[in-house]
């Protein structure tokens, strides 16, 4: 195991304590209310979805939303800063409310241009690992973590997967993530077991975390420690 580590020797946990979506809510707007502005935006006779170019901010999504019932800012790596408005609010409303969250704005916009920073960081690195010697670490790891606590499964995947860590089939086929390789190895066995215990329990109840536990003690924090590693690798 720790042979085959040395091949992705040099790629250290990228923890970061972001969220990926960010977002401020106020309440409805009334008449008396009084906001602070700033540079002006171009009204717009009809207002549609507008991506516009705000001093200090850069382009911003204004986009009305039919769900929405307050005016919502979210911002996302690779996506920017979006503002959701509801109906009945106009463009001048929703750009009076931007920029009376600059500093809040300025903060999470920092933070996400981190966050895009770590993403490009783990594609370089994702490129430069051996996909058949990655294969060969996870498949043995996870045969050594059966055997050590009695479990059996069927087939293993061994896939570059965007949205999670591993998975279990109903017929016991596990699939594994090859980023697994960028985790710190406490975690790499702690995502393993999880998936082994599923061979068992197909569910996240109370009885699969009983059963996790009993293997891994620290499966609450570890659990969160993989989701932190998850912000710029998923």
């Amino acid at each position: 195991m720790k042979k085959g580590r040395k091949k992705v020797s040099g790629l250290k946990s990228l923890l970061l304590n972001a969220d990926v979506l960010l977002t401020a809510m106020t309440g409805k707007f009334k008449k008396a209310e009084k906001f602070r502005t700033g540079e002006p935006i171009e009204s717009l006779q009809m207002f549609h979805s507008n991506t516009v170019k705000v001093k200090d901010i850069g382009p911003v999504l204004f986009e009305p939303s039919t769900k929405a019932k307050h005016l919502n800012i979210s911002v996302r790596p690779f996506k920017g800063v979006r503002v959701a408005v509801p109906k009945g609010v106009s463009l001048k409303k929703a750009e009076q409310f931007l920029h009376s969250k600059a500093k809040w704005l300025q903060k999470h916009m920092a933070k996400m241009k981190q966050l895009e920073k770590v993403h490009e960081d783990v594609s370089e690195k994702l490129v430069r690992i051996d996909r058949k010697e990655a294969k060969k670490i996870l498949v043995v790891r996870l045969k050594e973590l059966a055997e050590m606590h009695g479990f059996t499964y069927n087939r293993v995947f061994i896939r570059e997967q965007k949205t999670r860590w591993g998975s279990c089939s109903a017929k016991n086929n596990i699939s594994l993530n090859v980023k697994l390789l960028l985790l710190p190895e406490k975690l790499m066995d702690f995502i393993m077991l999880h998936e082994l215990v599923h061979t068992r329990i197909k569910n996240h109840s109370k009885h699969f975390w009983a059963e996790l536990l009993k293997i891994e003690p620290a499966g609450k924090a570890l659990a969160s420690k993989v989701k932190e590693n998850s912000i710029g690798l998923l």
